[in-house]
């Protein structure tokens, strides 16, 4: 495991997983609820902009790795997860949205494992609706974290739309990285 400046960023993201949740279970009296959403928020875009970063420092640095490759996406479908499950307990989120998401997740998760497995990695390669998703998904979580109003904004409001977008185009990305593997899953089927 090669440990260097956007695998250390990874590591950091998966560490402050407990703190972000842990939040949440301060006593009110230590903490109000509006300075555990405003933690909760800073901490999940404190996350994603180390998700961002040690991206781009990997490349930079030319400190790409095949554990680091690996290590990013699961540091990513942790605290979305995270943060998913928390909102549902808020009643923030319905329960469905969560589990599409977090479903789609563990499917093309597995789904890439096994296309890697046999050579096909690329048939299911990040595709734009993904990114849409993504996108969407992470403007909403904060939001919805936050839960207070932005200038004349409602973010609990702006947040819930943009999460059933979210969850409408992770339904339409998993359609089309199954799609995509149907012809490979058949294939594979006659051998």
């Amino acid at each position: 495991m090669p440990l260097n400046i956007p695998n250390t960023l990874t590591w950091a993201r998966i560490a402050l997983i407990p703190i972000f949740v842990g939040v949440f279970y301060l006593p009110d009296s230590l903490l109000s609820v509006p300075h555990k959403n405003l933690i909760a928020t800073t901490l999940f875009a404190a996350a994603a902009v180390t998700d961002w970063f040690d991206g781009f420092l990997a490349r930079a640095l030319g400190q790409t790795s095949a554990f680091g490759a690996f290590l990013d996406p699961v540091a990513d479908k942790l605290m979305v997860a995270a943060a998913l499950i928390l909102l549902v307990q808020l009643a923030r989120v319905d329960a469905i949205v969560a589990v599409v998401i977090i479903g789609r997740e563990i499917t093309i998760s597995a789904l890439r494992e096994w296309m890697a497995r046999v050579g096909k990695s690329a048939s299911v390669a990040v595709a734009y609706v993904g990114k849409l998703k993504t996108a969407a998904q992470m403007l909403a979580i904060p939001l919805l974290l936050y839960d207070a109003p932005v200038q004349s904004i409602d973010a609990g409001t702006l947040g819930s739309v943009l999460i059933y977008i979210a969850a409408a185009l992770t339904l339409w990305s998993m359609g089309y990285y199954l799609q995509r593997a149907i012809p490979l899953l058949t294939a594979d089927q006659g051998r």
